[in-house]
């Protein structure tokens, strides 16, 4: 809230008859307060800001915004939440890719605040032009300080601090008017989540990788026997063999 700066009407002093007083006293008892505030036209003021979720870490959240430039929110609270697809997700449910978008509603409306404090007295003594001391309806007396170069009506005519006797009865009132600028701030922050990743377009072949099977091991070539030579000459060979054995038999049978 941002609070201009009051300002105040001259004291209005009313004597019985027809006198006006202005002055300026410290608070006391016997002083009546009543407090009125009026509005004026109220304004509104909305910004929207945008931006994509770049960064979670802990309550630390980074974001680039549509300008391009990157923000840092630290240690957003946890109570702090994003509505997204009608649910409500914390700090931690942020996940980078989202949009966030912030709309900020500042409502401004001007008012016055009047205060009015009375006293009333009797003049018990005046320093003029710098105090005056009242008795009140209590039976205390009190000093009222008098501001600088005020000026009083006393039965029609202007008059300063010096017209005033002691025995007038008179009634003090203080108006001050106040005017403040009361400011309501409200902040909405919806999110979307991202995009899923565009499927490929239809006549792109779709290409699927399987693995290979492994190269059958080559197997050894059996082993084969020398090649010897031809049968015949171990035909010739037994032939022989028969030959002389019946030679032989035949010399030992001679011997005999």
């Amino acid at each position: 809230m941002n609070l201009a700066t009051g300002r105040t009407r001259v004291w209005q002093v009313l004597a019985a008859g027809a006198m006006c007083l202005a002055f300026a006293w410290s608070m006391s008892a016997q002083v009546k307060t009543q407090t009125s505030t009026s509005s004026g036209q109220s304004k509104r003021d909305v910004t929207v800001e945008r931006g994509e979720v770049v960064l979670v870490n802990g309550n630390d959240l980074v974001v680039k915004m549509d300008d391009s430039s990157i923000r840092h929110f630290p240690n957003v609270p946890e109570s702090a939440r994003v509505d997204v697809d009608g649910q409500k997700l914390g700090i931690h449910d942020l996940k980078p890719g989202m949009k966030l978008q912030r709309t900020i509603t500042v409502t401004t409306t001007p008012q016055v605040i009047t205060t009015v404090k009375s006293v009333t007295g009797k003049v018990w003594h005046v320093s003029p032009p710098n105090s005056v001391v009242l008795t009140l309806e209590d039976g205390t007396n009190q000093e009222f300080k008098i501001p600088k170069g005020q000026k009083f009506m006393v039965d029609g005519q202007e008059t300063d601090a010096f017209g005033l006797k002691k025995g007038m009865k008179v009634t003090a009132t203080k108006i001050v008017e106040e005017p403040v600028t009361v400011a309501e701030h409200e902040q909405q922050v919806t999110g979307s989540m991202p995009p899923p990743p565009p499927p490929p377009p239809a006549d792109a072949p779709i290409l699927i990788a399987v693995a290979a099977p492994p190269p059958p091991v080559a197997s050894a070539p059996p082993a084969e026997l020398p090649k010897t030579a031809s049968v015949l000459p171990l035909i010739g060979f037994l032939g022989c063999i028969s030959f002389l054995s019946s030679i032989g038999m035949a010399a030992i049978r001679k011997s005999l």
